[in-house]
């Protein structure tokens, strides 16, 4: 018997599978709903996405959780592990993202695009920051709140976004 179909057939299959499409990272994937990298950290180190609901989960590479000190303004905690929903222009149902509100901890629960703006909402109130603030992802440290006030890990978006963030919520 002939082995050759079976051969040719094998390494067609092998050359499609190795030059097949790679998935695409987290950052990537906020890309082709329309937000920009910067609203997630630096450091997911896995992700789920279900294309015909939405839903997905995001995994940073910390053990606990990992916080931002912003210009001083705001702190946002993000948990180890990220879901909810996205749909083009829109993230709902958000779990593990929190911003600190004078002295407490608000989950941030919708995250939508109008244009230029990203408005962040914590259920009872929202504000609206330039997207030019979330271009690029702020490095990821693992900090523990738990035991300490402030996370090692800053982000460098602008103070006027950051004042303006505090006064909305504060």
């Amino acid at each position: 018997m002939n082995r050759l179909p079976l051969v040719l057939l094998a390494v067609l299959l092998a050359g499609g599978v190795a030059g097949g499409a790679t998935k695409p990272t987290a950052y990537e994937a906020l890309a082709t709903f329309d937000f920009p990298p910067g609203i997630l950290p630096k450091g997911i180190v896995s992700y789920t996405l279900d294309d015909s609901t939405g839903d997905f989960t995001a995994t940073l590479n910390t053990t606990s959780t990992c916080g931002f000190a912003i210009e001083g303004s705001y702190s946002l905690r993000y948990q180890r592990k990220l879901s909810g929903r996205i749909t083009a222009d829109r993230l709902t149902n958000l779990e593990g993202v929190a911003v600190k509100i004078l002295f407490l901890w608000v989950n941030i629960v919708e995250v939508t695009r109008h244009g230029d703006q990203l408005g962040f909402s914590v259920g009872i109130a929202s504000a609206d920051f330039g997207i030019d603030n979330f271009l690029q992802s702020p490095s990821a440290a693992a900090a523990s709140f738990a035991t300490a006030t402030t996370s090692p890990c800053r982000c460098q978006r602008p103070v006027s976004a950051c004042e303006e963030f505090y006064r909305l919520f504060a």
